[in-house]
């Protein structure tokens, strides 16, 4: 099964950044993608890279994507037609958001608490051990949750 989400989400955000008029018109949606992909940073880059959005692309299908999308085509069924062309579209995931307000941090694994540590600069010296990172993220968490406030 393949997931569509980072696909989806970006022709959603292109679809309410056009006006009513350029959403029917190739040209304008493809402008307006290659600005969006200006700005657009983790997965949705990674997507523009993939489409052809971006000068460094090595590919460039944004006629596939743009020409569907004109006709009004529901998003999911212009990434299914990116699927053909390209694979690696639909692996493309939005990074897991945790809650760390709820969340029990003896439940997560290792590498998602060594990315909560990396989101926040921070180290963990001679962190060995899952408890060893839930203790420096206890620490922390103190100095870092005031500042999300």
């Amino acid at each position: 099964m393949f997931s569509h989400a980072v696909c989806v989400g970006v022709l959603k955000k292109l679809h309410d950044r056009l006006e009513v008029e350029e959403r029917t018109n190739e040209d304008s949606i493809t402008a307006g993608f290659m600005e969006f992909c200006k700005s657009a940073k983790g997965p949705e880059q990674r997507f523009c890279y993939y489409v052809g959005g971006l000068e460094e692309s090595a590919t460039r299908i944004v006629g596939e994507m743009s020409k569907p999308f004109s006709w009004s085509m529901p998003h999911l069924k212009v990434c299914e037609k990116l699927l053909a062309k390209d694979a690696q579209i639909c692996d493309l995931r939005y990074p897991k958001v945790i809650d760390l307000k709820t969340v029990d941090l003896k439940k997560l694994k290792v590498k998602d608490l060594k990315k909560i540590l990396n989101d926040w600069d921070e180290r963990c010296e001679g962190c060995v051990e899952k408890s060893d990172f839930v203790k420096r993220i206890e620490e922390l968490k103190k100095v870092h949750m005031r500042e999300e406030l």
